[in-house]
């Protein structure tokens, strides 16, 4: 019963942090983008921001470059690791040959939404400033190459790796 008093007590204090809001509307609020204590930090703003997607003076094509090359070394592992050829001698070739096929899909999507017209990017509270350059078709598909290159380039290094780990590990 006392809890019960004392919050009735605190809405009269203004200074009370249980009557502070912790969620404001960050622009439209018909659009619902609200502003939290996580994507309004200073921390989430930073890191998002240093994305290469978001990041300041990078062309459409570095962006592509460093996006695919994160995406095809990430990618062969559970290719080779857990696929049906898991416990064969090939279970690394078959990791990189998938992976490149689901790279190849991944460029033909972003090659169609390349021709679909795409819409200028929208600022958010978390990006409020998104980069220009892939709001035209020329953009996304300079994005779009450099994808490819780099998801080919990412997996042929990681199959390297994950090819000489016996060679790599007796250093």
């Amino acid at each position: 019963m006392v809890n019960v008093q004392a919050i009735s007590n605190s809405k009269n204090r203004p200074g009370d942090p249980r009557n502070q809001e912790v969620v404001h509307e960050a622009g439209d609020n018909q659009v619902g983008n609200l502003a939290t204590p996580i994507n309004s930090s200073d921390f989430t703003k930073s890191f998002i921001n240093n994305l290469p997607a978001y990041r300041k003076g990078l062309s459409p094509q570095r962006r592509g470059l460093e996006i695919g090359m994160a995406h095809g070394y990430w990618l062969i592992g559970p290719f080779a690791k857990l696929g049906p050829l898991r416990d064969t001698d090939v279970a690394n070739l078959a990791g990189l040959l998938a992976t490149v096929g689901l790279l190849i899909i991944l460029t033909i999507g972003l090659s169609l939404y390349a021709s679909s017209n795409p819409p200028q990017p929208t600022g958010t509270i978390t990006t409020p400033n998104p980069p220009d350059a892939l709001s035209t078709q020329e953009g996304w598909n300079e994005f779009t190459t450099g994808f490819l290159i780099g998801g080919i380039g990412g997996a042929g290094f990681a199959y390297l790796l994950i090819s000489n780990l016996p060679l790599l590990q007796g250093l």
